[in-house]
């Protein structure tokens, strides 16, 4: 794996981390999002960033995002190596088989130079 792609998706983890200590959940599930993009192909930080998901949908009491984590958990562990749909950002309120447009700056770092 790319040393930026690694810097990237433990930044994304860390700062959905510190969003959620500040309560800030809105910023937790754009940070989650973004390491559920970059981590699709990688099926144990693919079912993190669901197991995240999962917890923060918990913490807030969004019981749909709670319920729709639980496939794509077991999904991410069995399916991230076949198939993803690529740039979906993984929430439990969009589609898990629609493909959502890259911004340019995650194609780059999605690259395999």
């Amino acid at each position: 794996m790319k040393e930026t792609l690694r810097s990237a998706i433990t930044e994304a983890f860390r700062e959905a981390g510190l969003a959620v200590r500040h309560r800030d959940f809105q910023a937790a599930y754009g940070w989650l999002e973004r390491a559920h993009i970059l981590t699709q192909r990688m099926p144990l930080a693919h079912a993190k960033s669901h197991w995240l998901m999962l917890k923060l949908g918990w913490l807030t009491k969004d019981w749909r995002e709670v319920a729709g984590q639980l496939p794509r958990i077991v999904a991410a562990l069995l399916l991230s190596t076949i198939w993803v749909p690529v740039g979906n950002t993984g929430r439990a309120r969009i589609s898990a088989f629609s493909a959502m447009p890259l911004s340019t700056e995650l194609e780059d770092l999605l690259r395999e130079d």
